[in-house]
């Protein structure tokens, strides 16, 4: 069946989901994006941020840098939710600038949202998706993959989701589905509140999280013993790629 853009901003679906999904970042951008396309799907999301969507799913106010939250949070969805299949590692922030001129707890800061959350939330998770043969998705970015200037904490900390994620999906081979979600730029409020310089161009090209989000239904839908191991998803004029 052909989707037209009219269901895509509707928020359905070519794919099918059953069960719980929790997904971090999920009170804007492409987390909202990819709770809204679940639900579509079929699943149930449940949204992990600091702050709430205001949207109608479950939500759980938490910050993912902070470990002992996370794992609290996800035995709460555990007890509530058994059928959990699926966890969406997408929180993300950025600290732009050189090296020298951000300071050591802003840098670090992203280092422990965007790496250290990622693993926070995978590790709570895994017991449950092991044993109901579940899927992790972790978002990276395609500056997880190429490396610029003013960019160091982001680069780092993205360029270690794509390591993690690579060996993890190794070491849990034939037990839980592991995907690599790499998207390009986006209309998102991802760069409100930068200078300028580090903004998007008036006329840049960049994708709707809505489209990208239908990427990481794909592969939470995948049947069992399928993978997606790495899915790389940009606008067709995407600068930051190859």
């Amino acid at each position: 069946m052909l989707m037209t853009t009219g269901q895509i901003e509707a928020g359905t679906t070519q794919s099918t989901l059953h069960g719980t999904f929790i997904v971090t970042g999920a009170a804007s951008g492409l987390g909202l994006a990819i709770a809204q396309a679940i639900a579509g799907a079929g699943g149930t999301p449940v949204g992990f941020d600091v702050k709430s969507s205001g949207d109608d799913f479950e939500q759980e106010l938490v910050d993912v840098s902070d470990t002992k939250a996370v794992e609290e949070k996800v035995r709460a969805v555990v007890d509530r939710h058994p059928d959990l299949k699926g966890v969406v590692a997408n929180a993300g922030i950025d600290a732009c600038g050189r090296f020298l001129d951000v300071a050591s707890d802003a840098w670090e800061r992203v280092i422990r949202v965007n790496l250290i959350g990622t693993a926070a939330v995978v590790r709570a998770t895994l017991p449950k998706l092991i044993e109901n043969r579940g899927r992790v998705v972790t978002v990276a970015s395609t500056l997880g993959l190429r490396a610029v200037s003013d960019a160091t904490a982001y680069c780092a900390s993205k360029f270690g989701v794509v390591g993690f994620t690579r060996a993890l999906s190794t070491e849990l081979a034939g037990q839980v589905g592991v995907t690599t979600l790499i998207p390009g730029g986006m209309h998102t409020h991802f760069f409100d509140g930068r200078d300028e310089k580090y903004k998007p161009a008036p006329d840049a090209k960049l994708n709707r999280p809505e489209y990208v989000a239908q990427a990481a239904v794909f592969a939470l839908a995948q049947p069992e013993g399928c993978d997606i191991k790495e899915l790389l998803i940009t606008p067709s004029t995407e600068s930051s790629w190859p």
